[in-house]
């Protein structure tokens, strides 16, 4: 839960970098969410297309947060935000999506901020000592 939390806010941030973790824990959370709220939904014997309203309101409230943590995720690799568009590539850039949030991360720092699994090494680094 605190990873759902942690990428919330930090919701318009675009900059730095996340771990896969932190992304992967955020979408684990979503999809419980959304499970639950149409579990909720289907209980109480409503139309199927009375679903997509609070489904489609979540989703919406969601999307801001997530594309900054996809971005966050793709700087961690090393690379550009603008990779998250690979997945309009037909047929396979969702596979090659999916291969980049697996992927893992730059040990060092790069140019988008210090590594966030190691606290301690970006420290040592910053002073010199390896």
């Amino acid at each position: 839960m605190k990873w759902y939390l942690k990428a919330m806010k930090q919701y318009t941030d675009f900059s730095g970098r996340s771990r896969r973790k932190e992304y992967w824990m955020f979408n684990l959370f979503n999809a419980i969410i959304i499970s639950s709220i149409i579990g909720v939904i289907a209980m109480l014997g409503v139309d199927d297309y009375a679903v997509m309203i609070p489904v489609g309101l979540y989703m919406l409230a969601i999307l801001i947060p997530s594309l900054a943590l996809t971005v966050r995720r793709l700087h961690d690799q090393g690379k550009s935000g603008w990779y998250m568009f690979v997945r309009c590539i037909p047929f396979v850039g969702g596979i090659w999506f999916l291969v980049l949030m697996c992927t893992d991360w730059e040990y060092n720092a790069n140019q988008y901020g210090k590594n966030p699994k190691k606290p301690i090494d970006n420290e040592i680094n910053d002073i010199g000592v390896v």
